[in-house]
């Protein structure tokens, strides 16, 4: 009797632990799908956005109060203006090559008048050229340049409302070194009135393409 005794504890001691093995599995099954239950429920990360470079864009036109400047073209000549190539009949007939060691540089901008009013003479004018390290190059203004320049230089001359804009032509010297050339555009801070007066200026910078 002893003996059976012992053999029913045992195996009711068996039953026992698979009974608890298999609540174990339970227990780790019902686990593993509440985990992804909760996994599925949450809202995904939002993606890391890697930080972009903001390249300006080129600017070919600058409204400054009533008037605006249009970028129309920019040759460079090289080290050599020649004079077969001169085109002011004042200083043509006598007019030799010129040269630099540098770049010339025949730059054109037009100005329109999108007000309603006559823009008076020298209330505008285009400047300097800048290149991209800041470096700036004065217009030629002497008696020597004129005879690649226009008969009539209409630059800063008077601008009526609505009509075609006025070409202004100058030249430059530049160096071969400069890139990303730029140049100044200027006109009377208060220039939507006939009283305009070029002490009070504004400016703004104009990109070239230059050929």
């Amino acid at each position: 009797m002893k003996f059976k005794k012992s053999s029913n504890l045992s195996m009711q001691t068996g039953e026992t632990s698979k009974l608890f093995l298999v609540l174990a599995v339970i227990i780790l099954v019902a686990a593993v799908i509440v985990y992804l239950v909760i996994k599925m429920a949450e809202q995904p990360s939002n993606p890391v956005e890697e930080p972009t470079e903001t390249v300006a864009l080129p600017v070919y036109e600058q409204t400054l109060g009533n008037i605006k400047f249009i970028f129309e073209s920019a040759i460079n000549h090289g080290d050599t203006l020649y004079a077969s190539k001169t085109v002011n009949s004042t200083y043509s007939s006598y007019q030799t090559d010129l040269t630099t060691t540098e770049n010339f540089i025949e730059l054109k901008v037009g100005a329109q008048n999108v007000g309603k009013v006559n823009m008076e003479d020298r209330t505008w004018d285009i400047e300097n050229i800048v290149d991209s390290e800041g470096r700036e190059y004065v217009p030629l203004d002497d008696y020597s340049i004129r005879a690649w320049l226009p008969d009539a230089d209409l630059c800063g001359t008077l601008l009526k409302p609505s009509f075609d804009p006025t070409p202004c032509i100058k030249i430059y010297e530049v160096s071969k070194q400069s890139t990303g050339l730029k140049v100044r555009v200027v006109t009377a801070k208060k220039n939507d009135t006939i009283d305009s007066d070029m002490k009070d200026n504004d400016s703004a910078l104009i990109d070239l393409i230059v050929k």
